[in-house]
Order: structure tokens, then sequence, then C-alpha cells
């Protein structure tokens, strides 16, 4: 009997030590370049080539700071300005859109609703580097190239959003809520406003956040619609520094710590409603 409990455990046990070295090197895969960016973003530029990254000698923090403003008449900040605005309010109005088509396509019925929701699942495997292309022509049809709107509109509307706004309106709004808030005389607008929006709230942050996140990040779509500098996000005017650094060493100490200023409000955003996004996933997983 001990030897048949023996033999059961060694595999379990083998396991188990397999999973943890998995996770174990996500974890360094992960962590060992922010890591690699903390140490260089406090670094001078002679400090960075050389091999004393990992010292704590030759502390210029607060330099890079001063540096990555002051930089082509303090342009980073205008771009941080520019990613803050394309993100929170796009991500913002974004979930709102993505939000109500889902609660749509769960509690109305209408022809070929199924057809048309195919469609949208379609929509999520296709690439958003695919669609670049299209917009442009559209936007360049529509006279809005190389302004705000032209990076602004596409990112409001999002498949995945909807599919997960479908997902999450089936799990939080039960179908006998809506029927007496009928019942009372309310109207559909009122009864998704008052009521619905206010169960959806978790979903809502969830897509909130996946729209933010991919907002934050566009990088080829603000690269193909805009000429104008002033207008970049944060990702597209990093790049266009680091093609600079290999001509204007200057530019590398900037924009390693321009690249660390950058991760900072997605950061903030899930520490702050990592407590919504939370439920919402499991909501949904478990719905």
């Amino acid at each position: 009997m001990s030897a048949m409990h023996s033999t059961l455990t060694r595999p379990r046990m083998l396991g188990r030590a397999t999973v943890n070295v998995v996770v174990a090197i996500s974890v360094l895969y992960t962590v060992l370049p922010v890591v690699w960016l903390l140490l260089a973003a406090t670094k001078s530029r002679d400090a960075l080539f050389s091999s004393s990254i990992l010292s704590f000698h030759d502390f210029s923090l607060v330099r890079n700071v001063k540096d990555l403003f002051a930089m082509d008449g303090g342009l980073y900040g205008r771009w941080y300005g520019n990613s803050l605005l394309y993100a929170v309010l796009g991500a913002a109005l974004g979930a709102l859109i993505s939000v109500a088509c889902g609660y749509a396509f769960d509690k109305y019925h209408f022809r070929h609703k199924e057809k048309l929701f195919g469609l949208v699942l379609a929509a999520v495997m296709v690439p958003q580097t695919v669609l670049a292309l299209p917009l442009y022509l559209i936007a360049s049809e529509t006279g809005v190239v190389n302004t705000f709107w032209s990076v602004f509109v596409p990112v409001l509307f999002n498949p995945f959003g909807v599919y997960l706004g479908r997902v999450f309106a089936r799990g939080y709004v039960p179908d006998e809520t809506l029927e007496a808030a009928r019942v009372d005389g309310a109207g559909e607008l009122t009864t998704y406003i008052r009521v619905s929006l206010r169960m959806l709230g978790p979903g809502l942050v969830t897509v909130f956040l996946f729209q933010l996140t991919a907002i934050w990040n566009n990088f080829f779509l603000p690269m193909v619609m805009l000429s104008n500098q002033n207008l970049y996000p944060v990702s597209l005017g990093l790049y266009q520094w680091n093609s600079q650094a290999s001509v204007s060493p200057e530019y590398y100490p900037v924009v390693i710590m321009g690249s660390l200023l950058a991760v900072l409000p997605l950061i903030v955003a899930f520490a702050l409603l990592q407590r919504f996004w939370r439920s919402g996933l499991t909501a949904g997983a478990v719905k």
C-alpha cells in the first residue's frame, strides 16, 4: 500500500515541479525587461553604452526626466496628452458602444441576429493592421487624414468588446428584471440606462480596460494616418525618436525614460479598477 501511494505521489510531484518551473520562467520573461527599463532610466547616455547599468553610480533619473520634457521643444508632453485623450476618451466611448451593442444582441430579437453576430465574431479574427489601409482610404475620401478624428473614430468600434458585452449582458442582467421595469412603465432607453447599465458596471469596466490597453499601445494606425508630429501618440513619437537615436545618441536616454513613463497609465488604471475587472472576468467565465 505504501509503495502504491509513493508511486502515485511521484508523478504528481513531478507535474507540480514542472508547472512551477514554467511559471517561474514566464515570470522572469515578463519581469526582467521591466527591471532593465527601470535601471536604464536612471542612467546617463555614457552609462547606457558601458557595462555599469547594474551599478548604483551615475544616477541620472532627474536629469533624464528634465531632458525628456525639454527635448524638441517639449514634444513628449504633447504626445502624452494626445495618448491620454485618444485612450481614455476613446476607451470610455468605445466601452459604452460595445456594451450597448452586446446588450442589444442578447436582449432583443430581430431578423438575422445570429448571422450579424457571426459577422462580429468573424471581425474579431481580422488583424487591425489589415484594416489600416482601407481606413486610410476612407479617411482620405472624407478629408480627415492627418487629423485627430482619423485616429480617434476607428478605435471606438471593437468587435471583441461587442462579444464581451453580450456575455456580460447575459450574465448580469436577468430578463425578469427587464420585464419588471417594463411593467412599471419604463421605456427601453430608460430601462437600459437606469437598470441594465448599473448591473453591467463590472463588464463595462472590463471592456474599458481592454480598450484602453489596445488604444494606448496603438501604433500602426497613427503611423499610417498622421504626419503632423503634434498629433502623434506616445508610441509613434518614441518610435520616431528611437529612429533618430542611431544618428543622435542623445535620444537614447529620453526614449528609455519616455518608455518607462508610458507604462504608468496602464498600471494605474489596472490598479484602481482591478476590483471591477476581476469580478467581470470571473462572471464572464462562469456564465
